[in-house]
């Protein structure tokens, strides 16, 4: 690798943001918003990493529920994988997914999920937090008008999801202080949702573009 080569990765800079959340409150719609409104950034979704090929992987509870709400029932070995492929080579990672980077060297890579906060290798990355929420029966009503696969048996949002919801959320409070205070109203406009956290990321973004080194 030549000198030029090095010192160009070297002075790359990545800002990685967690867009956590409940089932249904508006987070792979954010995520995806703000993807399309940052260059050079692109988004993880932690739904892409369930163990989906193998159901007797994912662990039942007492009222014969798969525990789809559970880390256990993702593969997130292979989604810290991905991460950690980005923060070696942002270009690359673009690049692989058919995502053109453009010549400035700051990257962001958006991670999208609802247990992304509860995985602690994960959640130590992030430079910037967001968790999405809405009210029990906004949620429920959500939920109810969307396809699953598998689909949901009868009585699983509230023999299930919801409870655990609850749980992981606590787990979440606990393991990540201050995040209540990123709190975001998924019953918001989805574009003032979007301004609020793209104006806050830029932020960010400028602060990182202050401290890189010229081009020559």
């Amino acid at each position: 690798m030549s000198r030029n080569c090095v010192a160009r990765a070297s002075e790359i800079k990545k800002l990685i943001v967690g867009i956590g959340g409940m089932t249904n409150g508006g987070k792979s719609t954010l995520s995806q918003s703000l993807h399309q409104q940052i260059p050079n950034s692109c988004v993880i979704a932690q739904d892409s990493y369930f163990k989906v090929e193998d159901e007797s992987e994912v662990p039942e509870d007492s009222h014969g529920f798969k525990q789809y709400d559970l880390l256990d029932a993702l593969h997130m070995d292979t989604m810290m994988s991905d991460v950690d492929s980005w923060r070696r080579d942002p270009v690359q990672f673009l690049r692989q997914r058919s995502l053109k980077p453009s010549d400035e060297q700051l990257f962001v890579l958006i991670v999208e999920g609802f247990l992304i906060f509860n995985y602690r290798p994960l959640n130590l990355l992030f430079d910037k937090r967001y968790f999405m929420e809405i009210p029990y029966d906004v949620c429920k009503r959500r939920r109810s008008l969307r396809v699953y696969t598998p689909p949901d048996p009868p009585g699983y949002f509230d023999g299930h999801v919801w409870p655990m919801y609850l749980k992981n959320r606590i787990e979440m409070e606990d393991s990540t202080p201050g995040i209540g205070e990123l709190f975001l109203d998924g019953q918001k406009p989805k574009e003032e949702l979007l301004s609020g956290v793209r104006d806050d990321v830029f932020k960010e973004i400028e602060r990182l573009r202050g401290k890189l080194q010229p081009t020559i």
